[in-house]
């Protein structure tokens, strides 16, 4: 296996041990980085006195480290992995230390420890097979093992249901203080409530409030009180809805953290979509947390009920621009797995290859606010929603804001994606029909 940027991100736990991974890219905090052979080890200074201790093979991506993070791999294994990839060179060979070689001994691998290193093979022992096909039988202690995870679940739905608490009344003071006051300054206080909430294991949530400034500060500013009431109300459903169903996919991914990749792969209950996808666009951003935000919108050609499709990854700011995957109007086969939620619309990649033969987009629905209703109805608390606009123009103020009007007078504020001319449909269409995200 290659380690890659790809691959790091892939393995992480969630959003926040990311986020919290980027922090970690500094060399001053890293005294000691080596490395032998696969394996690479070094020293993070914390909050403590002594560093901790960190270590990763780079030919499986095992690690291990000190902290005391349930969290597999930690912040600190994967900053460490991301550090390696983006500069090996700064890694200075070195003999491997003893409790490296501690580390590989326990790890029982086929490779036989810390041999792997150096190249020695050695098969694991029938002593030590027999030991484990012990354990797996063991009912005892799968007993245990369940218990142990429920109990750690429970903390968190505990910590996180006393973050939302602390939310909830700082939203109270927020409106009793008055929201002209909150709009002139939502920067600090944003991140004091956001800051509490990753205390309270509620990253993904944070990471929402953490980038409501920057929604408010782009637009004009008789308009910041009305969209800060429409984002705390969204808050408070948010939170509504999870304190009824915790254990909900779909909720959880949006107040704790999310699937990882090979999570949502493995899912049983996941959608699975094969089709022909065309690229829309990308929206790259980088967030206050020290993550890029690569956002790309995918529309389905073939007559499908699942229309729309987001692809979305993050990196550190700190490892520089990357390439684009996708190009808009490109045109591409794919499965695409969509993560369990009640209007399935983030998706990850299974299988992919080039598009065959000519495709047309799909025919808009004549009003499309009664898709847009349905689609708020199941989640209120999302901040866009792709839209396929029929024929028509969409107006633009002169601040620069698009507007689309429907035939019953209703209008939404849009964030408009034109179609390439080579990739808008065949059929006769005014040029700005097309597909956009509605922010409302």
């Amino acid at each position: 296996m290659t380690l890659t940027r790809s691959a790091i991100e892939a393995m992480a736990p969630d959003q926040s041990a990311l986020s919290a991974a980027s922090a970690l890219l500094k060399p001053a905090k890293w005294p000691v980085r080596a490395q032998s052979g696969p394996l690479i080890w070094g020293e993070c200074q914390g909050s403590g006195a002594n560093p901790y201790r960190v270590v990763a093979d780079t030919a499986d991506s095992g690690s291990k480290c000190t902290c005391p993070s349930r969290k597999f791999p930690c912040k600190h294994a994967i900053a460490l992995m991301w550090m390696y990839v983006d500069d090996a060179a700064t890694f200075q060979p070195g003999a491997i230390p003893p409790w490296v070689e501690d580390w590989m001994g326990r790890r029982r691998k086929g490779a036989g420890g810390a041999a792997a290193a150096t190249g020695a093979s050695e098969p694991k022992s029938m002593a030590l097979a027999q030991e484990d096909a012990a354990k797996a039988l063991d009912p005892a202690a799968e007993a245990r093992k369940q218990a142990s995870a429920a109990k750690r679940a429970q903390d968190t739905r505990n910590a996180v249901r006393a973050g939302l608490d602390d939310l909830e009344a700082w939203l109270t003071d927020q409106l009793r203080s008055g929201l002209t006051a909150f709009v002139t300054q939502p920067g600090e206080r944003c991140r004091r409530i956001a800051a509490r909430l990753v205390d309270a294991k509620a990253g993904a949530l944070a990471g929402r409030i953490d980038e409501m400034p920057s929604r408010l500060l782009a637009l004009p500013t008789d308009e910041r009180v009305e969209a800060a009431i429409a984002e705390f109300g969204k808050l408070v459903l948010l939170m509504r809805a999870w304190r009824a169903t915790p254990d909900d996919p779909e909720l959880r991914r949006e107040v704790v953290s999310s699937e990882t990749r090979e999570d949502v792969l493995s899912n049983p209950d996941a959608l699975h979509v094969a089709a022909t996808w065309e690229v829309l666009g990308e929206r790259v951003s980088t967030r206050r947390d020290g993550l890029v935000s690569q956002a790309t919108w995918l529309l389905n050609l073939d007559a499908h009920a699942q229309l729309f499709a987001l692809l979305l990854d993050f990196f550190p700011a700190s490892a520089g621009k990357r390439s684009a995957a996708f190009v808009a109007g490109d045109r591409f086969q794919a499965e695409l797995v969509f993560y369990p939620a009640r209007s399935p619309l983030r998706a990850v990649i299974a299988t992919r290859s080039d598009a065959q033969g000519e495709y047309t987009w799909p025919e808009p629905p004549a009003d499309p606010l009664t898709a847009y209703a349905a689609s708020k109805l199941d989640a209120p608390w999302r901040i866009e929603t792709p839209l396929l606009l029929p024929q028509g123009r969409i107006a633009a103020e002169a601040a620069g804001r698009a507007w689309w009007k429907a035939p019953s007078g209703s209008a939404l504020q849009l964030r408009t994606n034109r179609p390439r001319s080579h990739s808008a449909p065949t059929s006769a269409k005014p040029p700005l029909c097309g597909m956009a995200l509605a922010l409302a």
